[in-house]
């Protein structure tokens, strides 16, 4: 399908980045409604639902920033299947690594690569989740980040996202900032290691200290979100910050939210969970959302049917309607089409194919329709 659509694309490029200005004026900002319960677009008052994907990697599992300059017609391909799926919103991933080449200056080609990813996003008509300070992949970690003491390696942290809310800040096709994906503290002994837990060769879990040093656990994940959401708001003071976290509520079966809580979320506009509901537990999946309902938006950031089946994962976004303001799933750049043509796909990608499907059969339902310039 890449082959058979390159030369459509590069003759709708200029085009495209022509309209730049009219796209931006199509996608009114998302920000909290009045009552901080939902989200509204614009001047409207009227609810507005997420419907998106994670768009980290590839099918090779390269992620974004490791090919979007030299593969960048892959990209903005990928763009238009997102936006056939039925989405309105894509969640990125930045590493820090290749946005930092020293720990106060940022790496140009990287923002400026950003910025055109901006401009493909609101020509396509879809919003932005940005989730930044990604060491998914340790080859790209600086050998100067890791033995930075705690205090220095936060404002490395805040540099990058003073960098990356200068850039984004007059961009309405922009949602959200995420801080980081699921971060964590050390428990009650010092840690070693600045990241946990390897997934397929990524590491998507990372510490934002390791030592408690005495301090509470609020009190340390408060100071935090403090000091990056500051540094953003100095520079683009209207935008949303979020928290992608792990709901640990549910992991556990009980206690209440970090990041999300009084203290440590006093900073952040909405709540954002990562849901794989178990085969068979949706309705303590639904019920354990309860407890991010903190009278801000909620939504479900991450979602797949990874541990059950996608008739599953739709009984579990049609239970948690009520309470759930947007749903993100992920797309790796293949299309269900592509998935059921190979010869022999395996069945991964038999369940990939088919919850993009009941994904784009869904999005009528849950995504609240954006105009495509």
């Amino acid at each position: 399908m890449r082959t058979l659509c390159m030369l459509f694309i590069g003759s709708c490029l200029t085009c495209l980045f022509s309209t730049s200005g009219a796209a931006a004026d199509s996608l009114p900002p998302i920000r909290v409604s009045e009552d901080g319960t939902h989200f509204v677009r614009g001047s409207s008052q009227e609810r507005f639902a997420l419907w998106g994907v994670n768009y980290d990697h590839d099918s090779s599992g390269r992620l974004l920033d490791e090919y979007w300059i030299e593969d960048w017609d892959d990209v903005v391909e990928d763009f238009g299947e997102i936006r056939e799926l039925g989405a309105n919103c894509v969640r990125i991933h930045l590493q820090l690594g290749l946005f930092m080449d020293a720990p106060d200056i940022p790496n140009e080609q990287s923002l400026q690569q950003l910025k055109k990813l901006i401009q493909l996003a609101e020509e396509t008509g879809l919003y932005l989740d940005i989730t930044g300070l990604a060491c998914y992949h340790k080859k790209n970690i600086p050998d100067w980040y890791d033995p930075l003491p705690e205090q220095e390696r936060w404002q490395v942290q805040a540099n990058f996202w003073k960098a990356i809310a200068n850039v984004c800040r007059d961009s309405s096709a922009v949602f959200c900032f995420d801080l980081m994906n699921e971060p964590i503290l050390p428990g009650k002994e010092p840690a070693e290691e600045w990241l946990a837990g390897e997934l397929g060769g990524k590491f998507f879990v990372q510490r934002i200290a390791l030592d408690l040093a005495g301090r509470g656990r609020e009190e340390l994940a408060a100071a935090w979100v403090n000091k990056l959401a500051t540094a953003i708001r100095d520079e683009d003071p209207d935008r949303l910050i979020t928290v992608g976290v792990i709901p640990w509520v549910f992991v556990f079966g009980g206690g209440k939210p970090l990041f999300h809580g009084e203290v440590a979320g006093k900073q952040l506009d909405f709540v954002a969970v990562h849901f794989y509901p178990k085969s068979g537990e949706i309705n303590a999946a639904v019920e354990a959302l309860k407890a991010y309902e903190v009278g801000k938006p909620l939504i479900i950031e991450e979602m797949f049917p990874l541990r059950c089946s996608p008739d599953e994962l739709t009984k579990f976004i049609r239970k948690s309607e009520s309470s759930v303001d947007g749903w993100i799933s992920f797309y790796w750049g293949t299309t269900a089409e592509e998935l059921r043509a190979k010869d022999n796909p395996s069945i991964a990608e038999e369940i990939k194919a088919q919850w993009l499907t009941l994904f784009q059969q869904m999005s009528d339902k849950f995504a609240t329709p954006v105009d495509r310039p």
